[in-house]
């Protein structure tokens, strides 16, 4: 059995359930599972692209422009970035090459929370600093 991760992002959504929806079409998110309130309302709701795991929830204000945003690690940028684009998410920048050797590009969902894609693996191991 795998290990769970020990640290999962968590976003807020005034609309959840369409959320969820953008997240799947946009970004290929995969919902594990979702559990509405008594007014129908998601509570709680966990999703899952590659390896990559997520919690969102509702609530009643929007999350400002600006908030933490999250990476994740594609494969295929520029395709993942058409995917998203064409679902709707507002692009910050298009698919670029860094000088550090990774291709990315950045974006909001319609809730104005930010997502970053590229082929950039962070390392798990520590290195030293020299």
């Amino acid at each position: 059995m795998t290990q769970p991760p020990s640290m999962v992002p968590y976003f807020s959504y005034v609309d959840a359930k369409a959320a969820m929806s953008f997240l799947q079409s946009a970004f290929g998110f995969e919902t594990i599972q979702a559990f509405d309130d008594e007014t129908g309302r998601l509570m709680h709701g966990e999703m899952r692209c590659g390896t990559a795991i997520i919690m969102l929830g509702s609530v009643d204000t929007p999350s400002p422009k600006g908030s933490p945003g999250t990476y994740l690690v594609v494969q295929d940028v520029d395709a993942h970035f058409e995917q998203a684009r064409d679902a709707g998410a507002e692009i910050v920048y298009p698919p670029e090459d860094t000088e550090f050797g990774t291709r990315r590009y950045r974006c909001r969902d319609p809730e104005g929370h930010e997502w970053s894609f590229g082929t950039y693996q962070p390392q798990f191991e520590a290195t030293s600093w020299t």
